[in-house]
Protein backbone atom coordinates (compact mmCIF):
# COMPACT_ATOMS: atom_id res chain seq x y z
CA UNK A 1 0.00 0.00 0.00
CA UNK A 2 1.62 3.25 -1.11
CA UNK A 3 2.10 6.04 1.30
CA UNK A 4 0.13 9.19 0.65
CA UNK A 5 2.13 12.44 0.40
CA UNK A 6 1.71 14.65 3.43
CA UNK A 7 -0.06 17.91 2.66
CA UNK A 8 2.31 20.90 2.30
CA UNK A 9 1.45 23.88 4.44
CA UNK A 10 0.78 27.10 2.50
CA UNK A 11 2.95 29.87 3.97
CA UNK A 12 2.04 32.45 1.29
CA UNK A 13 1.09 35.71 3.00
CA UNK A 14 -2.17 37.22 1.90
CA UNK A 15 -1.82 40.29 -0.31
CA UNK A 16 -2.54 43.53 1.53
CA UNK A 17 -5.86 45.09 0.81
CA UNK A 18 -6.15 48.16 -1.41
CA UNK A 19 -7.40 50.14 1.56
CA UNK A 20 -4.28 49.30 3.55
CA UNK A 21 -2.02 50.30 0.66
CA UNK A 22 -3.83 53.60 0.26
CA UNK A 23 -3.58 54.26 3.99
CA UNK A 24 0.15 53.46 4.07
CA UNK A 25 0.91 55.63 1.05
CA UNK A 26 -1.19 58.42 2.50
CA UNK A 27 0.72 58.37 5.78
CA UNK A 28 4.06 58.33 3.93
CA UNK A 29 2.96 61.19 1.71
CA UNK A 30 1.76 63.20 4.70
CA UNK A 31 5.08 62.91 6.54
CA UNK A 32 7.06 63.62 3.35
CA UNK A 33 4.96 66.72 2.79
CA UNK A 34 5.54 67.86 6.37
CA UNK A 35 9.29 67.49 5.90
CA UNK A 36 9.24 69.50 2.66
CA UNK A 37 7.12 72.26 4.19
CA UNK A 38 9.35 72.33 7.26
CA UNK A 39 12.49 72.70 5.16
CA UNK A 40 10.84 75.44 3.09
CA UNK A 41 9.73 77.39 6.15
CA UNK A 42 13.15 76.99 7.77
CA UNK A 43 15.09 78.20 4.74
CA UNK A 44 12.62 80.89 3.62
CA UNK A 45 14.03 83.69 5.85
CA UNK A 46 17.58 82.91 4.71
CA UNK A 47 16.54 82.92 1.05
CA UNK A 48 14.72 86.24 1.48
CA UNK A 49 17.71 87.77 3.27
CA UNK A 50 20.04 86.60 0.52
CA UNK A 51 17.74 88.02 -2.16
CA UNK A 52 17.48 91.33 -0.30
CA UNK A 53 21.26 91.56 -0.10
CA UNK A 54 21.58 90.82 -3.83
CA UNK A 55 18.96 93.45 -4.62
CA UNK A 56 20.63 96.03 -2.40
CA UNK A 57 23.93 95.48 -4.19
CA UNK A 58 22.28 95.50 -7.62
CA UNK A 59 20.77 98.96 -7.09
CA UNK A 60 24.23 100.48 -6.90
CA UNK A 61 25.43 98.42 -9.87
CA UNK A 62 22.74 99.68 -12.23
CA UNK A 63 22.91 103.34 -11.14
CA UNK A 64 26.51 104.54 -11.63
CA UNK A 65 28.17 106.65 -8.92
CA UNK A 66 25.46 105.86 -6.37
CA UNK A 67 26.20 104.87 -2.78
CA UNK A 68 22.86 105.62 -1.07
CA UNK A 69 19.35 104.45 -1.83
CA UNK A 70 15.82 104.80 -0.54
CA UNK A 71 12.66 102.91 -1.37
CA UNK A 72 9.65 104.89 -2.52
CA UNK A 73 6.17 103.53 -3.21
CA UNK A 74 3.54 104.64 -5.69
CA UNK A 75 0.11 104.82 -4.10
CA UNK A 76 -2.92 107.03 -4.65
CA UNK A 77 -1.30 108.42 -7.80
CA UNK A 78 1.70 109.78 -5.89
CA UNK A 79 5.12 108.72 -4.64
CA UNK A 80 5.93 108.58 -0.96
CA UNK A 81 7.72 106.61 1.71
CA UNK A 82 6.33 103.36 3.04
CA UNK A 83 4.30 103.75 6.25
CA UNK A 84 2.24 101.47 8.46
CA UNK A 85 -0.77 102.30 6.27
CA UNK A 86 0.96 101.48 2.98
CA UNK A 87 -0.36 98.38 1.24
CA UNK A 88 2.13 95.54 1.27
CA UNK A 89 1.91 95.09 -2.50
CA UNK A 90 2.16 98.80 -3.35
CA UNK A 91 4.43 99.26 -6.41
CA UNK A 92 7.92 100.34 -5.39
CA UNK A 93 11.13 101.61 -6.95
CA UNK A 94 14.39 102.95 -5.55
CA UNK A 95 15.98 106.37 -5.71
CA UNK A 96 19.77 106.28 -5.77
CA UNK A 97 22.11 109.05 -4.57
CA UNK A 98 25.83 109.69 -4.32
CA UNK A 99 27.64 110.18 -1.01
CA UNK A 100 26.67 113.88 -1.00
CA UNK A 101 22.98 112.93 -1.39
CA UNK A 102 22.80 114.14 -4.98
CA UNK A 103 20.19 112.25 -6.99
CA UNK A 104 21.76 109.92 -9.57
CA UNK A 105 18.83 107.93 -10.90
CA UNK A 106 16.13 105.35 -10.27
CA UNK A 107 16.53 101.60 -9.89
CA UNK A 108 13.46 99.72 -11.07
CA UNK A 109 12.67 96.02 -10.72
CA UNK A 110 10.87 94.27 -13.57
CA UNK A 111 9.97 90.76 -14.61
CA UNK A 112 8.41 88.89 -17.50
CA UNK A 113 8.47 85.70 -19.52
CA UNK A 114 11.76 84.34 -20.80
CA UNK A 115 12.32 81.34 -23.07
CA UNK A 116 12.11 78.86 -20.18
CA UNK A 117 10.52 80.68 -17.25
CA UNK A 118 10.19 84.07 -15.60
CA UNK A 119 13.14 86.47 -15.82
CA UNK A 120 13.53 89.01 -13.01
CA UNK A 121 15.81 91.99 -13.51
CA UNK A 122 16.58 95.47 -12.30
CA UNK A 123 17.61 98.47 -14.39
CA UNK A 124 18.80 101.98 -13.70
CA UNK A 125 17.12 105.00 -15.27
CA UNK A 126 18.39 108.57 -15.58
CA UNK A 127 15.36 110.85 -16.15
CA UNK A 128 17.46 113.86 -17.15
CA UNK A 129 19.01 111.91 -20.04
CA UNK A 130 15.98 109.66 -20.62
CA UNK A 131 18.36 106.74 -20.67
CA UNK A 132 18.70 103.34 -19.08
CA UNK A 133 22.10 103.45 -17.41
CA UNK A 134 22.52 99.84 -16.29
CA UNK A 135 20.81 96.46 -16.20
CA UNK A 136 21.27 93.31 -14.14
CA UNK A 137 19.39 90.02 -14.32
CA UNK A 138 18.44 88.89 -10.81
CA UNK A 139 16.91 85.46 -11.48
CA UNK A 140 16.34 83.31 -14.55
CA UNK A 141 16.07 79.69 -15.73
CA UNK A 142 17.26 80.19 -19.29
CA UNK A 143 19.05 77.41 -21.18
CA UNK A 144 22.64 76.88 -19.98
CA UNK A 145 25.15 77.79 -22.67
CA UNK A 146 22.56 79.72 -24.69
CA UNK A 147 19.93 81.80 -22.93
CA UNK A 148 22.05 82.21 -19.82
CA UNK A 149 24.33 84.46 -21.86
CA UNK A 150 22.03 87.29 -20.75
CA UNK A 151 24.03 87.22 -17.51
CA UNK A 152 27.40 86.12 -18.93
CA UNK A 153 27.82 88.14 -22.12
CA UNK A 154 29.30 91.44 -20.96
CA UNK A 155 28.98 92.97 -24.43
CA UNK A 156 25.23 92.41 -24.28
CA UNK A 157 25.00 93.81 -20.75
CA UNK A 158 27.00 96.89 -21.79
CA UNK A 159 24.24 97.73 -24.30
CA UNK A 160 22.25 99.03 -21.34
CA UNK A 161 24.83 101.50 -20.01
CA UNK A 162 23.52 104.50 -21.98
CA UNK A 163 20.43 103.22 -23.77
CA UNK A 164 17.75 105.61 -24.96
CA UNK A 165 14.16 104.62 -24.21
CA UNK A 166 12.72 106.82 -26.97
CA UNK A 167 10.60 105.82 -28.70
CA UNK A 168 11.34 102.36 -27.21
CA UNK A 169 14.19 99.90 -26.90
CA UNK A 170 14.70 97.75 -30.00
CA UNK A 171 16.66 94.51 -30.39
CA UNK A 172 18.69 94.17 -33.61
CA UNK A 173 21.61 92.17 -34.96
CA UNK A 174 23.99 95.12 -35.07
CA UNK A 175 22.74 98.33 -33.50
CA UNK A 176 23.67 101.79 -34.73
CA UNK A 177 21.04 103.92 -32.98
CA UNK A 178 20.87 105.10 -29.37
CA UNK A 179 17.82 102.93 -28.61
CA UNK A 180 19.11 99.71 -30.21
CA UNK A 181 20.47 96.63 -28.43
CA UNK A 182 22.67 94.03 -30.12
CA UNK A 183 20.92 90.70 -29.51
CA UNK A 184 23.05 87.69 -28.55
CA UNK A 185 23.71 85.23 -31.36
CA UNK A 186 22.14 81.91 -30.40
CA UNK A 187 20.09 83.51 -27.64
CA UNK A 188 17.85 85.83 -29.59
CA UNK A 189 14.68 84.84 -27.73
CA UNK A 190 16.22 85.47 -24.31
CA UNK A 191 17.76 88.75 -25.51
CA UNK A 192 14.44 89.99 -26.84
CA UNK A 193 12.72 88.85 -23.64
CA UNK A 194 14.95 91.26 -21.70
CA UNK A 195 14.05 94.06 -24.10
CA UNK A 196 10.33 93.27 -23.89
CA UNK A 197 10.43 93.28 -20.08
CA UNK A 198 12.16 96.65 -20.04
CA UNK A 199 9.80 98.20 -22.58
CA UNK A 200 6.79 97.01 -20.57
CA UNK A 201 8.29 98.40 -17.36
CA UNK A 202 9.25 101.78 -18.79
CA UNK A 203 5.79 102.04 -20.29
CA UNK A 204 4.32 101.53 -16.83
CA UNK A 205 6.72 103.69 -14.82
CA UNK A 206 8.14 106.60 -16.78
CA UNK A 207 4.86 108.51 -17.01
CA UNK A 208 4.53 108.26 -13.21
CA UNK A 209 7.96 109.64 -12.36
CA UNK A 210 8.31 113.24 -11.18
CA UNK A 211 9.62 115.75 -13.68
CA UNK A 212 13.41 115.65 -13.87
CA UNK A 213 14.84 117.85 -11.12
CA UNK A 214 11.83 117.34 -8.84
CA UNK A 215 12.78 114.00 -7.33
CA UNK A 216 12.26 113.32 -3.63
CA UNK A 217 15.17 114.35 -1.42
CA UNK A 218 17.17 111.71 0.37
CA UNK A 219 15.88 110.92 3.85
CA UNK A 220 17.68 108.19 5.74
CA UNK A 221 14.92 105.74 6.61
CA UNK A 222 17.21 102.78 7.29
CA UNK A 223 20.78 101.69 6.52
CA UNK A 224 20.88 101.84 2.74
CA UNK A 225 24.47 102.33 1.69
CA UNK A 226 26.42 100.45 -0.92
CA UNK A 227 27.79 97.19 0.51
CA UNK A 228 31.53 97.07 1.11
CA UNK A 229 33.50 94.70 -1.07
CA UNK A 230 35.19 91.84 0.76
CA UNK A 231 38.97 92.03 0.79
Amino acid sequence: MSEEAAPVADFTEPEPSSLRLIFTLGIAGFFAGCVIVGIFEFTKPYIETHRENDLNKAVFEVVPDSTLKQEIVFENEAFGFRTAQTKKDAPKIYEAFDADKNFKGYAIEAKGNGFQDTIELIYGYNPAKKQIVGMKVLTHLETPGLGDKIVKDQTFIDNFDALSVEPEVVGVKTGTKANEVDCITGATISSKAIISIINKSTGDWLSRLPESGHEMNYQAQEPATAPQEEE
